[in-house]
């Protein structure tokens, strides 16, 4: 019990610039592969948007996004929430990373053509744990479905 308590005041250590931004590419990773799980449909057209995106937006190869892929969803399996990958991305992300990872769910969601109720939802969740406003979540829907 003292243990535990006093682990509460403990600093935690310091992570590599390297290690900080894998964690980052990480949580970006797993947002995205939720928004194409929300579904609950497997589709083709999400998965390739989605390496498509993580290949772009963070400079992979497509062998460094595969590996990422399979991280981020083993990751994903063992959350229970999406605050640990929130968190991440509100320490690290900038305003303008937050409005680009919010649209890139987004187009994720509309890869396959069609807008589910559960993507939907969890985009907003996401963009308000991340503290994007509403209208740049709305803007971002716009722009992707264009």
């Amino acid at each position: 019990m003292i243990r535990a308590f006093r682990k509460l005041f403990e600093v935690p250590q310091q992570e590599s610039e390297a290690e900080q931004e894998y964690r980052t590419r990480l949580a970006a990773a797993a947002l995205l592969i939720e928004t194409a799980r929300a579904d609950f449909a497997e589709d083709q057209a999400e998965d390739a948007r989605l390496q498509s995106l993580l290949r772009r937006t963070l400079e992979l190869d497509p062998e460094e996004v595969s590996k990422l892929v399979a991280q981020a969803s083993s990751e994903l399996d063992r959350s229970t929430s999406l605050f640990e990958f929130t968190r991440v991305i509100n320490d690290h992300y900038s305003v303008e990373q937050k409005q680009e990872l919010v649209t890139n769910m987004w187009r994720v969601a509309y890869a396959d053509g069609r807008l589910d109720k559960y993507e939907e939802s969890l985009i907003r969740q996401v963009a308000e744990l991340t503290y994007v406003p509403h209208t740049d979540y709305i803007r971002a829907k716009l722009v992707a479905r264009a």
